[in-house]
Protein backbone atom coordinates (compact mmCIF):
# COMPACT_ATOMS: atom_id res chain seq x y z
CA UNK A 1 0.00 0.00 0.00
CA UNK A 2 1.45 3.36 -1.02
CA UNK A 3 1.23 5.78 1.91
CA UNK A 4 0.64 9.51 1.89
CA UNK A 5 2.17 11.73 4.52
CA UNK A 6 -1.13 12.42 6.37
CA UNK A 7 -1.39 8.69 6.97
CA UNK A 8 1.76 8.79 9.09
CA UNK A 9 0.60 11.37 11.65
CA UNK A 10 -2.64 10.48 13.43
CA UNK A 11 -4.21 13.26 15.41
CA UNK A 12 -4.11 11.59 18.81
CA UNK A 13 -2.84 8.17 19.75
CA UNK A 14 -3.11 6.57 23.16
CA UNK A 15 -1.71 3.12 23.84
CA UNK A 16 -1.91 1.06 27.00
CA UNK A 17 -3.84 -1.32 29.21
CA UNK A 18 -3.06 -4.65 27.62
CA UNK A 19 -6.12 -6.84 27.82
CA UNK A 20 -4.53 -10.23 28.45
CA UNK A 21 -2.51 -9.18 31.48
CA UNK A 22 -2.92 -6.23 33.78
CA UNK A 23 -0.57 -3.29 33.36
CA UNK A 24 0.08 -3.48 37.10
CA UNK A 25 1.85 -6.77 36.54
CA UNK A 26 3.53 -5.71 33.31
CA UNK A 27 5.11 -2.38 34.16
CA UNK A 28 7.87 -3.48 36.54
CA UNK A 29 8.85 -6.20 34.12
CA UNK A 30 8.66 -4.04 31.02
CA UNK A 31 10.85 -1.36 32.48
CA UNK A 32 13.26 -3.88 33.90
CA UNK A 33 13.66 -5.26 30.38
CA UNK A 34 14.42 -1.78 29.09
CA UNK A 35 17.05 -0.83 31.65
CA UNK A 36 20.22 -2.45 30.40
CA UNK A 37 23.34 -0.27 30.43
CA UNK A 38 21.57 2.94 31.37
CA UNK A 39 23.58 5.64 33.10
CA UNK A 40 23.39 6.65 36.79
CA UNK A 41 20.48 8.87 37.75
CA UNK A 42 20.73 12.64 37.43
CA UNK A 43 17.57 14.53 38.37
CA UNK A 44 16.24 17.64 40.02
CA UNK A 45 12.57 18.01 40.96
CA UNK A 46 10.46 20.89 42.29
CA UNK A 47 7.04 20.71 43.93
CA UNK A 48 5.11 23.74 42.68
CA UNK A 49 2.44 25.03 45.07
CA UNK A 50 1.73 28.40 43.41
CA UNK A 51 1.91 29.75 39.88
CA UNK A 52 2.12 33.43 38.92
CA UNK A 53 -1.24 34.58 37.59
CA UNK A 54 -3.23 31.90 39.44
CA UNK A 55 -5.30 33.09 42.38
CA UNK A 56 -4.21 31.26 45.55
CA UNK A 57 -2.53 27.92 46.11
CA UNK A 58 -2.81 25.32 43.38
CA UNK A 59 -5.71 22.90 44.04
CA UNK A 60 -3.75 20.08 42.40
CA UNK A 61 -0.29 18.60 42.90
CA UNK A 62 2.26 19.84 40.34
CA UNK A 63 5.84 18.64 40.16
CA UNK A 64 8.44 19.77 37.64
CA UNK A 65 11.95 18.54 37.04
CA UNK A 66 14.74 17.35 34.81
CA UNK A 67 15.77 13.83 33.88
CA UNK A 68 19.14 13.15 32.24
CA UNK A 69 18.83 11.06 29.09
CA UNK A 70 22.34 11.22 27.58
CA UNK A 71 25.49 11.30 29.69
CA UNK A 72 27.73 12.02 26.69
CA UNK A 73 26.10 15.40 25.96
CA UNK A 74 24.47 16.11 29.33
CA UNK A 75 21.03 16.26 27.67
CA UNK A 76 18.09 16.57 30.08
CA UNK A 77 14.36 16.40 29.41
CA UNK A 78 12.13 18.76 31.37
CA UNK A 79 8.74 17.56 32.61
CA UNK A 80 5.57 18.75 34.30
CA UNK A 81 3.80 16.10 36.37
CA UNK A 82 0.22 16.70 37.48
CA UNK A 83 -1.13 14.10 39.87
CA UNK A 84 -4.66 12.85 39.34
CA UNK A 85 -7.19 15.00 41.18
CA UNK A 86 -9.42 11.99 41.76
CA UNK A 87 -7.57 8.90 43.01
CA UNK A 88 -3.83 9.13 42.23
CA UNK A 89 -2.97 5.69 43.60
CA UNK A 90 -5.57 3.97 41.43
CA UNK A 91 -6.08 6.19 38.38
CA UNK A 92 -4.10 5.68 35.17
CA UNK A 93 -0.75 7.38 34.57
CA UNK A 94 -0.39 8.95 31.11
CA UNK A 95 2.84 10.13 29.51
CA UNK A 96 2.03 12.91 27.04
CA UNK A 97 4.21 14.93 24.72
CA UNK A 98 3.19 17.39 22.06
CA UNK A 99 3.85 17.41 18.34
CA UNK A 100 6.03 19.55 16.16
CA UNK A 101 8.47 17.95 16.55
CA UNK A 102 9.77 20.29 19.25
CA UNK A 103 6.52 21.84 20.46
CA UNK A 104 6.60 22.24 24.23
CA UNK A 105 4.41 20.01 26.39
CA UNK A 106 3.39 23.18 28.22
CA UNK A 107 1.10 23.77 25.24
CA UNK A 108 -0.88 20.68 26.19
CA UNK A 109 -0.86 21.59 29.88
CA UNK A 110 -2.07 25.19 29.44
CA UNK A 111 -4.17 25.01 26.25
CA UNK A 112 -5.49 21.51 25.87
CA UNK A 113 -5.76 18.78 28.52
CA UNK A 114 -4.10 20.25 31.62
CA UNK A 115 -5.66 21.68 34.80
CA UNK A 116 -5.22 25.39 33.96
CA UNK A 117 -5.90 27.69 31.04
CA UNK A 118 -5.47 31.37 30.30
CA UNK A 119 -8.32 33.76 31.00
CA UNK A 120 -9.33 35.44 27.75
CA UNK A 121 -8.52 39.10 27.42
CA UNK A 122 -6.32 41.40 25.43
CA UNK A 123 -2.71 41.38 26.63
CA UNK A 124 -2.04 44.65 28.50
CA UNK A 125 1.58 44.15 29.48
CA UNK A 126 0.85 42.58 32.86
CA UNK A 127 1.21 38.90 33.69
CA UNK A 128 -1.59 36.89 32.03
CA UNK A 129 -4.13 35.35 34.41
CA UNK A 130 -4.67 31.60 34.84
CA UNK A 131 -7.97 29.88 35.72
CA UNK A 132 -9.08 26.27 36.15
CA UNK A 133 -9.80 24.10 33.11
CA UNK A 134 -13.12 22.30 33.72
CA UNK A 135 -12.22 19.66 31.12
CA UNK A 136 -8.76 18.74 32.36
CA UNK A 137 -7.85 15.09 31.92
CA UNK A 138 -6.12 15.30 35.30
CA UNK A 139 -9.59 14.74 36.74
CA UNK A 140 -9.26 11.20 35.37
CA UNK A 141 -5.53 10.43 35.37
CA UNK A 142 -2.08 11.53 36.45
CA UNK A 143 -0.25 13.06 33.49
CA UNK A 144 3.45 13.41 32.73
CA UNK A 145 3.89 16.25 30.25
CA UNK A 146 7.39 15.89 28.75
CA UNK A 147 9.33 18.42 26.67
CA UNK A 148 10.70 16.01 24.08
CA UNK A 149 12.91 15.81 22.07
CA UNK A 150 15.91 17.68 23.49
CA UNK A 151 15.68 21.33 22.53
CA UNK A 152 11.92 21.43 23.15
CA UNK A 153 10.60 23.87 25.76
CA UNK A 154 12.97 23.77 28.72
CA UNK A 155 14.76 20.56 27.73
CA UNK A 156 18.39 21.28 26.92
CA UNK A 157 21.89 19.93 26.35
CA UNK A 158 25.16 21.67 27.36
CA UNK A 159 26.85 19.99 24.40
CA UNK A 160 25.33 21.05 21.02
CA UNK A 161 25.56 17.48 19.82
CA UNK A 162 22.75 16.65 22.22
CA UNK A 163 20.28 18.49 20.01
CA UNK A 164 20.95 16.26 17.02
CA UNK A 165 18.18 13.70 17.46
CA UNK A 166 15.45 12.09 15.41
CA UNK A 167 12.35 9.91 15.68
CA UNK A 168 14.23 6.81 16.78
CA UNK A 169 16.85 8.33 19.11
CA UNK A 170 14.29 10.64 20.76
CA UNK A 171 11.99 7.67 21.35
CA UNK A 172 14.82 5.79 23.05
CA UNK A 173 15.45 8.85 25.23
CA UNK A 174 11.82 8.72 26.36
CA UNK A 175 12.48 5.12 27.40
CA UNK A 176 15.47 6.28 29.47
CA UNK A 177 13.35 9.09 30.91
CA UNK A 178 10.64 6.66 32.01
CA UNK A 179 13.06 4.25 33.64
CA UNK A 180 14.61 7.02 35.72
CA UNK A 181 11.33 8.71 36.53
CA UNK A 182 9.85 5.45 37.79
CA UNK A 183 12.97 4.88 39.87
CA UNK A 184 12.07 8.10 41.68
CA UNK A 185 8.33 7.42 41.73
CA UNK A 186 8.04 3.63 42.25
CA UNK A 187 4.57 3.90 43.80
CA UNK A 188 3.16 4.54 40.30
CA UNK A 189 4.44 1.25 38.90
CA UNK A 190 1.20 -0.47 39.89
CA UNK A 191 -1.01 2.08 38.10
CA UNK A 192 -2.39 1.43 34.60
CA UNK A 193 0.01 3.13 32.19
CA UNK A 194 -0.75 4.85 28.89
CA UNK A 195 1.24 6.71 26.24
CA UNK A 196 -0.31 9.56 24.30
CA UNK A 197 0.44 12.46 22.01
CA UNK A 198 -1.03 14.69 19.35
CA UNK A 199 0.00 15.91 15.90
CA UNK A 200 3.58 14.73 15.11
CA UNK A 201 3.72 12.93 18.46
CA UNK A 202 1.07 10.59 17.10
CA UNK A 203 3.73 9.29 14.72
CA UNK A 204 6.32 8.36 17.36
CA UNK A 205 4.00 7.30 20.21
CA UNK A 206 3.51 3.77 18.80
CA UNK A 207 7.30 3.39 18.51
CA UNK A 208 7.74 4.43 22.14
CA UNK A 209 5.02 1.98 23.14
CA UNK A 210 6.86 -0.72 21.22
CA UNK A 211 10.07 0.05 23.12
CA UNK A 212 8.26 -0.07 26.45
CA UNK A 213 6.55 -3.36 25.66
CA UNK A 214 9.65 -5.15 24.42
CA UNK A 215 12.70 -3.51 25.96
CA UNK A 216 16.05 -3.01 24.22
CA UNK A 217 17.12 -6.55 23.48
CA UNK A 218 14.46 -7.10 20.77
CA UNK A 219 15.26 -3.60 19.47
CA UNK A 220 18.97 -4.45 19.12
CA UNK A 221 17.97 -7.64 17.33
CA UNK A 222 15.85 -5.70 14.82
CA UNK A 223 18.87 -3.53 13.91
CA UNK A 224 21.21 -6.47 13.43
CA UNK A 225 23.34 -5.79 16.50
CA UNK A 226 22.69 -9.25 17.88
CA UNK A 227 22.13 -12.49 16.00
CA UNK A 228 18.94 -14.51 15.69
CA UNK A 229 20.51 -17.19 17.88
CA UNK A 230 21.35 -14.76 20.70
CA UNK A 231 17.91 -13.16 20.54
CA UNK A 232 16.18 -16.53 20.68
CA UNK A 233 18.40 -17.65 23.57
CA UNK A 234 17.51 -14.50 25.52
CA UNK A 235 13.79 -14.99 24.92
CA UNK A 236 13.87 -18.66 25.90
CA UNK A 237 16.12 -18.42 28.97
CA UNK A 238 15.29 -15.02 30.49
CA UNK A 239 11.50 -15.07 30.40
CA UNK A 240 11.40 -11.33 29.66
CA UNK A 241 13.62 -10.22 32.57
CA UNK A 242 16.99 -9.15 31.19
CA UNK A 243 18.18 -7.21 34.24
CA UNK A 244 17.93 -9.79 37.02
CA UNK A 245 18.81 -13.14 35.45
CA UNK A 246 17.47 -16.10 37.42
CA UNK A 247 19.70 -18.72 35.79
CA UNK A 248 23.20 -19.02 34.33
CA UNK A 249 22.04 -19.45 30.74
CA UNK A 250 20.21 -16.14 30.90
CA UNK A 251 23.12 -14.42 32.66
CA UNK A 252 25.60 -15.60 30.01
CA UNK A 253 23.51 -14.50 27.02
CA UNK A 254 22.78 -11.08 28.57
CA UNK A 255 26.50 -10.52 29.14
CA UNK A 256 27.25 -11.40 25.52
CA UNK A 257 24.55 -9.02 24.31
CA UNK A 258 25.89 -6.24 26.54
CA UNK A 259 29.35 -6.71 25.04
CA UNK A 260 27.92 -6.38 21.53
CA UNK A 261 25.88 -3.29 22.47
CA UNK A 262 29.01 -1.58 23.73
CA UNK A 263 30.33 -1.61 20.14
CA UNK A 264 27.76 0.93 18.90
CA UNK A 265 26.64 4.44 19.77
CA UNK A 266 23.38 4.03 21.68
CA UNK A 267 22.17 7.42 20.51
CA UNK A 268 22.76 6.85 16.79
CA UNK A 269 23.42 3.41 15.38
CA UNK A 270 22.69 4.09 11.71
CA UNK A 271 25.89 4.70 9.76
CA UNK A 272 29.33 6.37 9.65
CA UNK A 273 28.06 9.34 7.68
CA UNK A 274 25.57 10.15 10.41
CA UNK A 275 28.23 9.75 13.09
CA UNK A 276 30.56 12.18 11.30
CA UNK A 277 27.73 14.67 10.91
CA UNK A 278 26.97 14.48 14.63
CA UNK A 279 30.61 15.09 15.49
CA UNK A 280 30.75 18.23 13.36
CA UNK A 281 27.83 19.72 15.25
CA UNK A 282 30.04 20.37 18.24
CA UNK A 283 31.55 23.33 16.40
CA UNK A 284 28.31 24.70 14.95
CA UNK A 285 26.61 27.80 16.31
CA UNK A 286 22.92 27.54 17.18
CA UNK A 287 21.12 30.89 16.72
CA UNK A 288 18.97 32.33 19.48
CA UNK A 289 15.33 31.53 18.69
CA UNK A 290 13.81 34.80 19.84
CA UNK A 291 10.78 37.01 19.42
CA UNK A 292 7.24 36.80 20.74
CA UNK A 293 4.37 35.76 18.45
CA UNK A 294 2.18 38.41 16.96
CA UNK A 295 -0.73 39.49 19.15
CA UNK A 296 -3.92 37.72 18.07
CA UNK A 297 -7.31 39.42 17.82
CA UNK A 298 -9.35 39.44 21.00
CA UNK A 299 -11.12 36.12 21.50
CA UNK A 300 -8.83 34.33 19.06
CA UNK A 301 -7.77 30.78 19.95
CA UNK A 302 -4.11 31.69 19.38
CA UNK A 303 -3.21 31.79 23.09
CA UNK A 304 0.46 31.44 22.20
CA UNK A 305 0.77 35.15 22.83
CA UNK A 306 -0.22 34.86 26.48
CA UNK A 307 1.83 31.76 27.12
CA UNK A 308 4.99 33.28 25.68
CA UNK A 309 4.96 36.24 28.08
CA UNK A 310 3.77 34.20 31.05
CA UNK A 311 6.40 31.47 30.81
CA UNK A 312 9.31 33.83 30.09
CA UNK A 313 8.54 35.94 33.15
CA UNK A 314 11.26 35.54 35.79
CA UNK A 315 8.70 34.78 38.51
CA UNK A 316 7.20 31.96 36.43
CA UNK A 317 10.58 30.43 35.65
CA UNK A 318 11.49 30.56 39.33
CA UNK A 319 8.21 28.86 40.31
CA UNK A 320 8.78 26.09 37.76
CA UNK A 321 12.34 25.48 38.97
CA UNK A 322 14.03 26.28 35.66
CA UNK A 323 17.81 26.01 35.82
CA UNK A 324 19.50 29.31 35.14
CA UNK A 325 21.65 29.48 32.04
CA UNK A 326 20.00 26.51 30.32
CA UNK A 327 17.23 27.95 28.11
CA UNK A 328 17.55 31.71 27.63
CA UNK A 329 14.20 32.08 25.91
CA UNK A 330 11.31 29.62 25.98
CA UNK A 331 9.66 29.12 22.58
CA UNK A 332 6.42 27.20 22.19
CA UNK A 333 7.45 25.45 18.96
CA UNK A 334 10.90 25.48 17.39
CA UNK A 335 10.78 26.12 13.67
CA UNK A 336 12.00 23.26 11.51
CA UNK A 337 15.66 23.72 10.64
CA UNK A 338 16.63 25.75 13.71
CA UNK A 339 17.85 22.57 15.37
CA UNK A 340 18.72 19.29 13.63
CA UNK A 341 16.04 16.62 13.58
CA UNK A 342 15.99 13.42 11.55
CA UNK A 343 12.64 11.98 10.52
CA UNK A 344 13.97 8.42 10.40
CA UNK A 345 10.66 6.69 11.09
CA UNK A 346 8.93 6.47 7.68
CA UNK A 347 5.76 4.95 9.12
CA UNK A 348 4.42 3.82 12.50
CA UNK A 349 1.74 1.55 11.03
CA UNK A 350 3.74 -1.62 11.70
CA UNK A 351 3.99 -0.68 15.38
CA UNK A 352 0.24 -0.11 15.59
CA UNK A 353 -0.25 -3.52 14.02
CA UNK A 354 2.16 -5.24 16.38
CA UNK A 355 0.84 -3.58 19.54
CA UNK A 356 -2.85 -4.07 18.84
CA UNK A 357 -2.48 -7.69 17.73
CA UNK A 358 -0.62 -8.35 20.97
CA UNK A 359 -3.59 -7.09 22.97
CA UNK A 360 -2.78 -3.46 23.82
CA UNK A 361 -5.76 -1.09 23.68
CA UNK A 362 -5.52 1.89 21.36
CA UNK A 363 -7.62 5.01 20.85
CA UNK A 364 -7.07 7.18 17.78
CA UNK A 365 -9.18 10.29 17.32
CA UNK A 366 -9.17 13.13 14.82
CA UNK A 367 -10.85 16.48 14.37
CA UNK A 368 -12.98 16.51 11.22
CA UNK A 369 -12.07 20.15 10.42
CA UNK A 370 -8.34 19.57 10.08
CA UNK A 371 -6.72 20.09 6.69
CA UNK A 372 -3.19 19.59 8.05
CA UNK A 373 -3.82 15.90 8.71
CA UNK A 374 -7.32 15.10 7.37
CA UNK A 375 -9.14 12.39 9.28
CA UNK A 376 -9.65 10.43 6.04
CA UNK A 377 -5.92 9.70 5.95
CA UNK A 378 -5.95 8.40 9.51
CA UNK A 379 -9.00 6.29 8.73
CA UNK A 380 -7.24 4.90 5.66
CA UNK A 381 -4.16 3.58 7.49
CA UNK A 382 -6.37 2.07 10.18
CA UNK A 383 -8.34 0.24 7.51
CA UNK A 384 -5.06 -0.99 6.03
CA UNK A 385 -4.56 -3.09 9.16
CA UNK A 386 -7.44 -5.29 7.94
CA UNK A 387 -8.93 -5.83 11.37
CA UNK A 388 -12.48 -7.09 11.53
CA UNK A 389 -15.14 -4.60 12.63
CA UNK A 390 -16.65 -5.12 16.08
CA UNK A 391 -18.87 -2.02 16.25
CA UNK A 392 -19.56 -0.47 12.84
CA UNK A 393 -19.41 3.21 11.92
CA UNK A 394 -21.92 5.18 13.99
CA UNK A 395 -22.40 8.54 15.66
CA UNK A 396 -21.29 9.02 19.24
CA UNK A 397 -23.28 11.48 21.34
CA UNK A 398 -22.79 14.15 23.98
CA UNK A 399 -25.62 16.12 25.59
CA UNK A 400 -28.11 14.45 23.29
CA UNK A 401 -26.36 15.45 20.07
CA UNK A 402 -23.94 13.78 17.68
CA UNK A 403 -20.41 14.84 18.65
CA UNK A 404 -18.62 12.81 15.98
CA UNK A 405 -18.45 9.33 14.55
CA UNK A 406 -16.69 6.19 15.71
CA UNK A 407 -15.85 2.64 14.72
CA UNK A 408 -14.36 -0.17 16.81
CA UNK A 409 -12.18 -2.91 15.39
CA UNK A 410 -10.95 -6.22 16.73
CA UNK A 411 -7.95 -6.13 19.07
CA UNK A 412 -9.43 -3.20 21.02
CA UNK A 413 -8.65 -0.52 18.42
CA UNK A 414 -11.07 2.43 18.48
CA UNK A 415 -11.17 5.28 15.97
CA UNK A 416 -13.32 8.37 16.44
CA UNK A 417 -13.82 11.78 14.91
CA UNK A 418 -14.52 14.99 16.79
CA UNK A 419 -17.23 17.04 15.08
CA UNK A 420 -15.83 20.52 14.42
CA UNK A 421 -12.45 19.56 15.85
CA UNK A 422 -9.36 21.34 14.57
CA UNK A 423 -5.79 20.06 14.22
CA UNK A 424 -5.60 19.86 18.02
CA UNK A 425 -9.20 19.06 18.88
CA UNK A 426 -8.80 19.55 22.61
CA UNK A 427 -8.16 23.26 22.01
CA UNK A 428 -11.50 24.06 20.41
CA UNK A 429 -13.57 21.02 21.45
CA UNK A 430 -12.36 20.39 25.02
CA UNK A 431 -15.67 19.06 26.33
CA UNK A 432 -15.96 16.50 23.54
CA UNK A 433 -12.35 15.34 23.95
CA UNK A 434 -12.78 15.02 27.70
CA UNK A 435 -15.89 12.89 27.21
CA UNK A 436 -14.34 10.58 24.65
CA UNK A 437 -11.17 9.93 26.68
CA UNK A 438 -13.13 9.45 29.90
CA UNK A 439 -15.38 6.82 28.33
CA UNK A 440 -12.43 5.05 26.72
CA UNK A 441 -10.34 4.97 29.90
CA UNK A 442 -13.37 3.58 31.75
CA UNK A 443 -13.80 0.86 29.10
CA UNK A 444 -17.19 2.28 28.19
CA UNK A 445 -18.55 2.40 24.63
CA UNK A 446 -18.22 5.81 23.03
Amino acid sequence: MKERMPVLKPRVVVHGGRRRRSSAGLLPRLFAAACLLLAPLSRAATVVTRLPGFDGALPFRLETGYVGVDDATGAELFYYFVESERSPRADPLVLWHSGGPRCSALSALAFQIGPVRFAEGRYDGTLPRLVRNPYSLTQLASILFVDSPVGTGFSYAPDPRGYDVGDISASLQILTFLRKWFDDHPWYLSNPFYLGGDSYAGKVTPLIAQHVSEGKIPYCHSFGIISDQLYEAAVINCDGDYVNPTNKLCSDVVQTINDLKSEVDKQGILDLKDALRRKSLAEEHYPLMSGPPEEPPFGCLAYRYYLYFWVNDNATRASLGIKEGTVTEWIRCKISGELPYTSDLPSSIEYHLNLTTRGYRALVYSGDHDLTVPFQGTQAWIRSLNFSIVDDWRAWHLDGQAAGFTITYANNLTFATIKGGRHISSENRPKECFAIVKRWLNNEPL
